[in-house]
């Protein structure tokens, strides 16, 4: 009988498309669904490690906060972000409310304010702090990842401060002013990335980024488009996880597949999300497409049984999930998006416990 694995052994091994002991699993939920969770589980409502400990959840991301100035000034009845500018209010809904972008401050700006608009320094972010975090979860044999799923993220990260309009628009056009900007948000990033893999890349297990590529009917671009204005920024990213050994996760909503051949040519190890209901994103499809190529991180629907059946139905859709995915390894069991707040506890539950005791390898001393 196999050994069980560590947590940090699981990822890796699943990210190098080898056959782990059983399934990993994560987590991404919204604030007020999670924090019924956590009152279900008896913890505070805004408790989130011991929540993850309660799932059996293998992978933990830091990421430092910015210390730096205010770069932008806050509005009555809104958020501002000090790192990329962007505005949100917030929305109420029956089960609380989201806070939902708005405002865009870079629509219709001249190529002259384009330039002038503030990206951070990235020493101007408490890596200390990320650092102290990474070794303790090491300590643990937890998969530490860095990056997130809004870094490079070139489409929805312009889109929140210039509109999607102009975004697209400009894309297509490839304005210089708008690529300009894009490219030192982008190398702030890197930046970010740069300074927390010298400090803790011997831990690190995965880096992480994001595009969201398509609608749930076709892609969002051209694949030239891609090729053209896309591709060659993605390859930054994918060149330093390269250069440091580290596997690269991209996370991409909705009908995404059309560009998982590029991906693979630009070294890119595994994607996420894998809305089964999107264009193209059936788990039996990928699977037999990039299976062995790709490693895969999704595929459980956020608008689906999760949200929308009981438990038992949720359990059922895992299991057939876990039955297309699992042969061969190179599989992350993961809510396609964060979890919405209209899905009951129980199925978030039963979405975890079968992935325990459904997930697991044969020959694995458990």
């Amino acid at each position: 009988m196999k050994k069980a694995m560590t947590s940090r052994e699981r990822v890796e091994n699943t990210l190098r498309l080898d056959t782990p002991d059983r399934v990993p699993v994560n987590y991404a939920t919204n604030p007020a669904v999670h924090g019924r969770l956590a009152k279900h589980l008896g913890f505070d409502e805004n408790e989130y490690e011991g929540v993850l400990r309660a799932l059996g959840v293998d992978i933990r991301a830091v990421q430092p906060a910015y210390r730096g100035p205010d770069l932008f000034k806050q509005i009555p009845d809104r958020k501002v972000n000090q790192v990329y500018g962007y505005v949100t209010r917030w929305v109420p809904n029956e089960h609380g409310g989201y806070w939902d972008f708005c405002d865009f401050p870079m629509t219709g700006m001249s190529a002259e304010q384009i330039a002038a608009f503030p990206v951070p320094n990235p020493d101007n972010f408490d890596y200390d702090l990320a650092v102290q975090q990474a070794k303790a979860f090491a300590k643990e044999n937890l998969a530490i990842q860095i990056g997130t799923a809004g870094f490079a993220d070139i489409i929805n990260a312009t889109g929140r401060v210039m509109g999607m309009e102009d975004t697209l628009v400009n894309l297509l056009a490839e304005d210089e002013a708008t690529l300009a900007y894009i490219d030192r948000r982008n190398s702030m990033e890197i930046g970010i990335l740069e300074r927390l893999i010298s400090r803790i890349g011997n831990i690190v297990s995965l880096v992480l980024i994001g595009e969201d590529l398509g609608t749930q009917r076709s892609p969002m671009i051209s694949l030239d488009m891609y090729r053209r204005v896309l591709r060659p920024r993605h390859q930054r990213y994918a060149d330093f996880a390269k250069s440091f050994n580290k596997p690269l996760m991209v996370h991409t909503c909705g009908c995404s597949s059309w560009v998982y051949e590029d991906f693979i040519e630009m070294g890119v190890s595994a994607v996420d999300t894998l809305q089964p209901e999107a264009v193209g994103m059936a788990p039996s499809v990928l699977k037999k497409q990039f299976g062995g190529r790709l490693a895969f991180s999704g595929c459980i629907s956020t608008a689906g049984p999760l949200a929308y059946g009981t438990a038992e139905d949720t359990r059922a859709v895992v299991r057939e999930t876990l039955d297309i995915m699992m042969p061969g390894g190179g599989y992350v069991l993961a809510p396609t998006h964060q979890i919405q707040d209209n899905t009951p506890v129980e199925n978030i539950l039963a979405m975890y416990e079968t992935a325990h005791s459904y997930g697991v390898y044969n020959g694995v001393c458990k």
